[in-house]
């Protein structure tokens, strides 16, 4: 069987390519680590929610700070106020299934600030969507209140659902909100915050 030769000069250049290759691969995956770790640590101080396992609806780069977080506690008002609050709050309904209450008030929220000429058409879709009696994302009101609000988004005005929207509001701030304060997601996510603001 013919076997292969190589002259010396041949040999040294094949492990002179060889090691160039093996150089470079470790110096390509000590870049790699360290912008792994780089992006891990970014991301922890852009983003420190994501490590407690709390997503925002609106995650493009939210600071939070602990102090914001904590005044989230004083009302239900001031944590909507916020809208890291917001998505917070909202993850937190759906993981009881009551996304419907807090995505209706808000959605009443932007309804306010409708220009007059819109106004017939996002009542149209508030009530099919939230009021309707087989709307996709029912809210809890009584019938009453259902009918009211229905004669009301036939002829809107800018005040058409504000009934059902502080009776929303309520039920959240008797109900939920004080459950939210005691859930895991937000005592992990002030914790977090106040971790990192020790450090």
């Amino acid at each position: 069987m013919p076997g292969l030769f190589f002259s010396h000069s041949n040999m040294t250049e094949l492990n002179g390519k060889e090691d160039c290759k093996l150089a470079e691969g470790k110096v390509h995956k000590k870049k790699q680590k360290a912008f792994g770790a780089d992006l891990k640590s970014y991301l922890k101080c852009m983003v420190p929610h994501i490590e407690s396992g709390i997503k925002t609806s609106n995650s493009r780069n939210v600071m939070l700070s602990a102090e914001e977080v904590i005044q989230w506690s004083q009302s239900l008002e001031k944590l909507l106020a916020s809208q890291s609050g917001q998505g917070v709050f909202r993850e937190f309904l759906k993981s009881e299934f009551s996304e419907e209450n807090i995505e209706f008030w808000l959605a009443c929220e932007d309804y306010k600030k409708t220009k007059p000429d819109h106004l017939h058409g996002k009542a149209e879709r508030i009530y099919a969507e939230f009021v309707q009696s087989d709307a996709i994302k029912q809210i809890n009101i009584d019938y009453q209140m259902r009918e009211a609000t229905a004669k009301k988004a036939q002829d809107p005005t800018h005040t058409s659902f504000d009934e059902a929207q502080k009776t929303v509001y309520i039920l959240m701030e008797r109900d939920s909100y004080p459950r939210f304060l005691k859930s895991k997601s937000y005592l992990n996510l002030l914790n977090q915050l106040q971790t990192n603001t020790s450090k």
